[in-house]
C-alpha cells in the first residue's frame, strides 16, 4: 500500500496559525495567503475515516486547479499557484459563513429527505411524483451554514439575509455566481461523458472583492454521473454509475454506519482502500481527459516542505 498522508505539522515563514479541517490542512502566512495542503484524509457523514487513501489529496488539488483555471472568467477565485501536487497556495479571503450547494438532480441528501415526506428543502418547493434520480427541470440551490465541527445544516435564503450572515445584495451574486459556475461545470463534464449532479462553492471576500474559494467540482465537493445509460437507468429504477464520494458513504450504510452517536466505524481494509483510490484516480482521468500521474510517494512530507517553502520565499520577496 501507498503512503498515505493523513496529518501534517509544518512551520512556514510567515505561519500565523494553522487549521485543520475534515480534509484540508491550511496554513495561515500573514493573514496575507493561504498554504493549502489536501491531505489524503477521507471523511464521510461528517466523520473523518481512520484510514487515508493513497493518492486522493493529489487527485482533489490537480482537478481543483484545473477548474480554478477553467471558470476563472466567472469569478476571481483564491487560487495563486500549486507549488506540489497538494498544495495550493492562495489569497488568504474572509469566508462567508454559507456554502453554496447546488443541484442538477434529485440524488443523496436531498432524496432521502423527499423519500421521508419533505417537499420543501432550504424553502425551495419540491414537486410530488419525482423518482430518486431525476433531473430537475432547473437546478435548485441549497445552501448549507458552514460549520466548524459537526454537521453543517440546511438553511434557506431567506433566513441567510433575516440573520445577517450575507447581505442581500451580496447574496444575489453569490446565487449568480454559483449557477454560472455549475453551468460551466456541466459542460466541461458532458464533454467528457459524465453529468455534472451537484457540487458545492464555497466563496470569501479579500479587499471588497467577492473570490471562490477552497475546492472546486472534485469528487469530494461533487457528484458525478455517467451519461451512457443514465435515462436507461432511471426508467428501470436502477442505480446510476456514478463517480463521487456517494459510493463510500453507501458502503458505510451498508456497514451499520452513518455518523450518529453510538455507531462504529467499520474497518477499511488495505483492498478497499485501494479500490477507492483508484476511483478517485478513474474520476480524475475521466473528468480531466488526461492521465493521472502519481507523484512520487517516498518522502511525500520533505517534498511538500521544500515546495512550499519555495514558493513562498518567492511570493514574500
Amino acid at each position: 500500500m501507498e503512503n498515505a498522508i493523513v496529518k501534517t505539522n509544518y512551520n512556514f515563514p510567515g505561519q500565523k496559525e494553522l487549521y485543520e479541517g475534515k480534509v484540508r490542512d491550511v496554513y495561515n502566512i500573514d493573514d496575507n495567503y493561504l498554504v493549502m495542503i489536501v491531505t489524503d484524509r477521507i471523511s464521510a457523514f461528517d466523520v473523518v475515516m481512520p484510514k487515508g487513501v493513497p493518492f486522493k489529496g493529489q487527485v482533489l488539488n490537480q482537478i481543483a486547479e484545473k477548474f480554478l483555471d477553467a471558470t476563472s472568467d466567472i469569478v476571481p477565485n483564491w487560487k495563486i499557484s500549486t507549488p506540489d501536487p497538494m498544495v495550493t497556495i492562495g489569497h488568504f479571503c474572509e469566508p462567508y459563513k454559507v456554502e453554496m450547494v447546488i443541484r442538477g438532480y434529485l440524488t443523496g441528501h436531498v432524496w432521502r429527505e423527499y423519500k421521508a415526506g419533505k417537499r420543501s428543502i432550504c424553502g425551495v418547493p419540491l414537486p410530488d411524483g419525482m423518482v430518486e434520480n431525476q433531473k430537475f427541470d432547473t437546478p435548485i440551490i441549497t445552501p448549507t451554514t458552514k460549520a466548524t465541527h459537526g454537521h453543517d445544516e440546511d438553511i434557506s435564503r431567506e433566513e441567510i439575509i433575516s440573520s445577517g450572515l450575507v447581505s442581500e445584495e451580496e447574496y444575489v451574486k453569490l446565487e449568480q455566481y454559483t449557477r454560472e459556475l455549475f453551468e460551466r461545470g456541466t459542460k466541461i463534464a458532458k464533454e467528457k461523458g459524465l453529468i455534472l449532479v451537484d457540487t458545492k462553492y464555497e466563496f470569501g471576500k479579500k479587499d471588497g472583492k467577492i473570490y471562490l474559494i477552497d475546492e472546486i467540482h472534485t469528487p469530494d465537493s461533487s457528484r458525478y454521473f455517467y451519461c451512457d445509460g443514465y435515462e436507461e437507468r432511471l426508467n428501470k429504477g436502477e442505480k446510476q454509475r456514478q463517480l463521487s464520494k456517494e459510493f463510500v458513504r453507501e458502503w458505510l450504510i451498508e456497514k451499520g454506519f452513518q455518523g450518529n452517536e453510538g455507531e462504529s466505524i467499520p474497518d477499511m481494509d488495505e483492498k478497499y482502500i485501494s479500490s477507492v483510490s483508484d476511483r478517485y484516480i478513474e474520476l480524475f482521468e475521466k473528468i480531466t481527459g488526461e492521465k493521472f500521474i502519481k507523484a512520487k510517494s517516498e518522502d511525500v512530507e520533505k517534498r511538500i516542505e521544500k515546495n512550499v517553502e519555495s514558493a513562498l520565499k518567492e511570493l514574500l520577496k
